[in-house]
């Protein structure tokens, strides 16, 4: 769906006048807000996120998506870089991709060690503990593709010009590797989701139906004054929103 079609669709336009509310109430009540946008590559992240800034306040949100960490970053604390991005009072930050690469990406390519990817494992539920109880809502998305169309999408990113600045070496492995990915993402699901701060998966081969749902679910969840003043439908599609908050729930 491309820009023009977005700004006619009503249903769209009446989600983001929630967007609009949200952001006013954070700002009033000086809430901290941070969304994780994880998921394999082409999964469609970088997308949802745009359809979430699309009419907010720029001045009251920031996208963060880091790049390769220097070599004075790879000797820090592994959340250092991450942790001076966390959104000021009044703010909407979005990771677009976050300090879960060392739980999946990272194991999977050989960029960390086993050591460091267990030592990930033990303290990033404690870090993300100690954010919660500080008043940070932090809102951690997956978006799931199946292998077909993961395939699809990486063909349309070596011949559409406008996308092919996506294309990494990463991304060129991430069909080799699907089996590997998968393992990854089950081990991160099952030691890091939690009643306090639980994974939302998103199933992601519809695009739009995926964004709209994702933007869905951060709706239903912050409690913002004027909540639902669009009369748009809220609460998320259980077809393509799932939360896993235990081991129990693991897909």
């Amino acid at each position: 769906m491309n820009l023009h079609s977005i700004e006619q669709d009503p249903e769209y336009i009446r989600l983001q006048v929630e967007m609009v509310k949200l952001q006013y109430w954070l700002q009033e009540t000086h809430k901290r807000l941070l969304i994780i946008f994880e998921g394999r590559d082409s999964a469609g992240k970088g997308g949802a996120i745009m359809r979430f800034i699309r009419f907010i306040n720029p001045r009251h949100y920031r996208v963060v998506a880091l790049n390769k960490p220097t070599e004075m970053e790879r000797g820090q604390w592994y959340f250092q870089r991450y942790l001076i991005h966390l959104p000021n009072p009044g703010e909407i930050v979005f990771f677009d991709r976050s300090w879960y690469n060392r739980a999946v990406v990272e194991p999977v390519m050989g960029f960390c060690t086993n050591d460091q990817y267990n030592t990930f494992l033990r303290q990033v539920v404690q870090v993300e503990n100690m954010l919660i109880e500080d008043g940070l809502q932090i809102i951690k998305f997956w978006f799931s593709i199946d292998v077909e169309e993961q395939k699809r999408r990486l063909e349309d990113r070596k011949i559409n010009p406008l996308i092919q600045w996506k294309m990494s070496t990463v991304d060129m492995q991430a069909q080799l590797k699907w089996d590997d990915y998968t393992y990854h993402k089950l081990e991160m699901f099952k030691h890091t989701a939690t009643r306090n701060s639980p994974w939302i998966n998103i199933k992601g081969n519809d695009k739009d139906q995926a964004r709209k749902e994702a933007m869905r679910y951060v709706l239903n969840t912050v409690d913002y004054g004027e909540r639902g003043v669009s009369g748009e439908r809220l609460e998320p599609d259980p077809d393509v929103v799932s939360v896993i908050s235990g081991e129990e729930d693991i897909i």
